[in-house]
């Protein structure tokens, strides 16, 4: 381990020893290396935490599992603390920290093609997402680079994997996915990346990690941020094909130097930024996005859907 000696944590009624800390996933890809690497990379059982890591069933937001007490944290997005004010209830939950500060997501193609422009998209069949953050994201970056999405034809058959299967059955000239499925159709020679969306948008809080203010409280939040903070100082000064090795056994479909490319190309796009906190900035951007697609009733207020990290000292 590159970082500190491992640490007990404080239980209920006085005890010292390990907890079992439980976390799920809305989706499970490298994009959120920050939190698998907590996992894969030793800093929770460095801090007495014993994950326990589950992915949401399909139609299920993973807040579910916060409320049934299933989780003690999850991956999630800001979107979801709008979703929950456009329809006039408080957010569920609170969302103290981030996972990706860009948009994760590349576009493939079916050949080679270094001359890419978005204008190429106008037209052409794209396998993407129904709707979700996903969509709205690809949309904001359509108006971004000047193109009409409405002239795109997208196809939409499901979830991520249904998208890849669809991909690889020869449907749609292009593919929007998140890493590393469009690294291992390159390796497996069926699609090459023609361009990255996150690139395209800029900064903006994508994805976060979110939990009950009642736990930020404990000792147990405490413990995850002091882990989370050191995770995500690896994910910016470790080679990539370090963490691609403690993290493949997660990732048993996916050839490891695929997986390294993957993590490498999201350190160069600066997805994995070293603070911990949600900032404004980033917050405010992704306001703009949603507005831009029309599904906010008004410009939330950050304390209405975000929270600092609890103190880790």
């Amino acid at each position: 381990m590159p970082y500190d000696a491992p640490a007990r944590i404080s239980h209920a009624r006085g005890n010292v020893g390990v907890a079992t800390i439980k976390i799920q996933f809305t989706l499970f890809s490298a994009f959120y290396s920050p939190l698998i690497s907590a996992m894969s990379g030793g800093f929770l059982k460095a801090e007495g935490l014993e994950p326990e890591w589950s992915i949401s069933p399909p139609g299920v937001s993973a807040l579910q599992a916060l409320n049934d007490g299933t989780a003690h944290v999850v991956q999630s997005a800001l979107s979801q603390g709008f979703t929950s004010l456009n329809e006039g209830r408080t957010p569920p939950a609170v969302h103290f920290a981030q996972v990706n500060e860009m948009d994760g997501f590349f576009l493939t193609g079916r050949t080679p093609d270094p001359s890419f422009s978005w204008k190429k998209l106008e037209g052409a069949e794209v396998v993407t997402f129904k709707g979700g953050q996903p969509l709205a994201m690809f949309k904001y970056a359509c108006h971004k680079a000047g193109i009409e999405f409405a002239k795109i034809k997208t196809i939409c058959p499901g979830s991520p994997d249904d998208i890849d299967r669809a991909f690889r059955a020869g449907q749609g000239q292009y593919v929007h996915q998140q890493g590393p499925y469009p690294q291992q159709l390159q390796a497996d020679r069926i699609g090459h990346i023609v361009a990255q969306v996150g690139a395209l948008i800029g900064p903006c809080g994508f994805s976060s990690l979110a939990a009950k203010r009642e736990w930020l409280a404990t000792d147990m939040a405490k413990a995850f941020v002091r882990a989370y903070r050191k995770t995500r100082r690896y994910m910016n000064e470790t080679p990539a094909a370090e963490i691609a090795r403690a993290e493949k056994p997660y990732f048993p479909g996916i050839d490891a130097q695929v997986l390294a490319g993957c993590i490498a190309t999201y350190q160069k796009l600066g997805t994995w930024t070293p603070h911990v906190e949600i900032t404004r900035a980033a917050f405010e951007r992704t306001l703009d996005i949603f507005e831009h697609n029309g599904l906010l009733k008004e410009r939330w207020r950050y304390e209405q859907v975000c929270a600092a990290p609890p103190a880790d000292e």
